[in-house]
């Protein structure tokens, strides 16, 4: 088991069943502190390589997934992970389209898809999950 996130830095959601998943813009600098183990990037194009593993979701700003399925894929991988490791989720800006993923992982750990965007809102930020079609692909995502 990997040392967990501190739950009271900046960007750390915490989830129902007390996972820790960090949430930030990749266009920031890299946050102090412990790094990622596992990652799910969304942009429109792969970023730099990493230290640690990662998983691109094609995510074009401000629209939906290229693909959904494989955005499924990566947050089911990266709830499964972050029982126990250090699972970051981030976009450029790190609202919309991380505050939509952060808002899938919610409901894969139980939170009703009706709820889980002001869920995350109330936790990560106030602006989260930019679009009507982002809140639309939460409201119909399946735990």
């Amino acid at each position: 088991m990997t040392e967990r996130w501190d739950a009271a830095a900046p960007g750390v959601l915490a989830l129902p069943s007390g996972r820790l998943v960090r949430g930030r813009g990749l266009r920031a600098p890299l946050p102090a502190g412990p790094l990622p183990t596992f990652a799910v990037h969304l942009a429109r194009r792969p970023g730099a390589p990493t230290d640690w593993e990662s998983r691109w979701v094609r995510w074009p700003d401000f629209r939906l997934p290229s693909d959904a399925a494989g955005l499924r894929t990566s947050l089911v991988e990266a709830w499964e992970r972050s029982a126990d490791e250090r699972v970051e989720v981030a976009c450029g800006g790190g609202t919309g389209r991380t505050g939509t993923a952060l808002a899938c992982l919610a409901v894969l750990d139980g939170v009703p898809p009706g709820d889980a965007v002001a869920f995350v809102r109330n936790r990560y930020r106030r602006r989260a999950v930019e679009t009507r079609g982002q809140r639309r692909l939460v409201e119909g995502f399946s735990g």
